[in-house]
Order: structure tokens, then C-alpha cells, then sequence
């Protein structure tokens, strides 16, 4: 049983989502994006760092032929987006009529995508959906809107499962929030 309270850095964090309800909605996910890609052969693009984790297990989820690779994309730095967007780690893939779903760790803002999509656009997909493990649509700037969500979740500052704090947390199997907010599961 994972401990319902932990500390990061300067900050409290509690439990929020357990590593069972992300794991059943993960598959979820999975069987559903098999349906919609049935013999498509999509190439997933996970955005690294973050969303490493739900891209694997989403990955694994599937009964579809699919490929993956990664980019890295980055805006955030300790707990809020500094509103620039860094591409370190380029796209080497030719996705000329291919089918794209992008995996990301969170949507907020929306800035990191509304910067990358236009790019990826140029580049004459088939199609393009975007996969992200949560939503934060009270938090949404740019009209960017995830295709499959795992959880959409108020506008609150959260770890584990991919998420970082200063670089810390990633690993935590489940998903916390700052302390200060409640722990009801959305």
C-alpha cells in the first residue's frame, strides 16, 4: 500500500489517483485506440520526459500493429510553465501519410503542443490525435484539446506516474497532489 502522504523538495504531496484506477484506465485506453487504428499501423510519439511512462504502458495495451518514438518538448521548470518551449530532441521518423498520436503526460495550457503541432502538421500527416495521461482544461490557453484522456483533473499541481517536481517523483507508481487539496478521486 503506498504511503497516502510524501514529501518532495519543500512540498507535501497526497495520494490523488491509485496506480490500479490509472492502470484499468490505461487499458481502457488501449482497447480503444486498437478499434480506431485497426490495421492503420499508427506511429505514436511520446513527448518526453513526462510522458515516458504512460507511453509504454499504453503501448503494451495495444492488440494493434503500432510504432513509437520519442521527442522532447519542454515549458515547465520546478512547479509552473516559463512559456517558452524547447524542442531538444528531434522527430527522425518519415510520417508522411502516416497516422500520429501524440502521447503527452498532461495538457494544460496547451502551449507545448500549440508550439509542436504546427510543425508536425508541415510534415503532411495522415492524420494527427493527441493521447494524454490527464487534462487540465480549467488551466487551457491555447486551443489544443487531447483525442483520449486518462483523467481529466482540476487545475492543481500533481507528480508520479511520469510527473516531476524539480526532476523528483517520476517514478511514483501512483498520482499525487499538493497536500492542500483534497484527495477525492475525479
Amino acid at each position: 500500500m503506498p504511503s497516502s502522504m510524501i514529501q518532495v523538495h519543500d512540498k507535501r504531496f497526497e495520494i490523488f489517483i491509485s496506480k490500479e484506477k490509472i492502470n484499468e484506465r490505461i487499458a481502457e485506453i488501449g482497447r480503444e485506440i486498437s478499434k480506431d487504428y485497426l490495421g492503420l499501423n499508427p506511429l505514436f510519439i511520446g513527448v518526453l520526459n513526462g510522458s515516458f511512462i504512460f507511453a509504454s504502458d499504453l503501448f503494451r495495451c495495444l492488440s494493434i500493429e503500432a510504432e513509437i518514438s520519442f521527442i522532447k518538448l519542454a515549458s515547465y521548470k520546478g512547479m509552473s510553465s516559463n512559456g517558452d518551449v524547447i524542442t531538444a530532441i528531434g522527430l527522425d521518423e518519415n510520417i508522411n501519410q502516416r497516422h500520429i498520436i501524440i502521447t503527452e503526460d498532461i495538457v494544460d495550457t496547451g502551449k507545448t503542443l500549440s508550439s509542436f503541432l504546427p510543425e508536425l502538421l508541415q510534415r503532411n500527416p495522415a492524420s494527427v490525435k493527441i493521447a494524454s495521461f490527464l487534462s487540465k482544461p480549467e488551466a487551457r490557453q491555447y486551443n489544443v484539446e487531447p483525442d483520449y484522456i486518462g483523467f481529466e483533473i482540476p487545475n492543481k499541481f500533481v507528480i508520479g506516474y511520469g510527473l516531476d517536481y524539480d526532476r523528483l517523483g517520476r517514478n511514483l507508481p501512483d498520482l499525487y497532489v499538493t497536500s492542500s487539496v483534497s484527495s477525492e478521486v475525479p
